[in-house]
């Protein structure tokens, strides 16, 4: 399959999922939270960050064009419910 074929299976498999192309990364952040590392990037024209998580770390994306597959999702921080997207899937065009 195709990069468009594998994203496109996943849209239509699930209905709640956003597929976005060429999106620039202006801020990545690693962190650790028990045995994974939690990541969350910023993306250019967006003020919602982007979440997902690894088992290692991995290098940092700034300023790298990404092809994106997430969903919408909310979180609750300090008492107040924040809008997140949640990664599926990320490839560095």
């Amino acid at each position: 399959m195709s990069k468009k074929t594998d994203a496109r299976a996943l849209t239509e498999r699930h209905q709640a999922l956003v597929h976005s192309e060429q999106k620039t990364v202006v801020s990545h952040v690693q962190r650790e939270v028990d045995e994974w590392f939690l990541n969350t990037i910023m993306i250019k024209g967006l003020d919602v960050p982007f979440k997902y998580r690894r088992k290692k770390l991995y290098k940092s994306l700034k300023n790298q064009q990404v092809n994106l597959t997430y969903y919408p999702a909310n979180e609750v921080v300090a008492g107040f419910e924040i809008e997140i997207m949640k990664i599926v899937r990320i490839k560095v065009c």
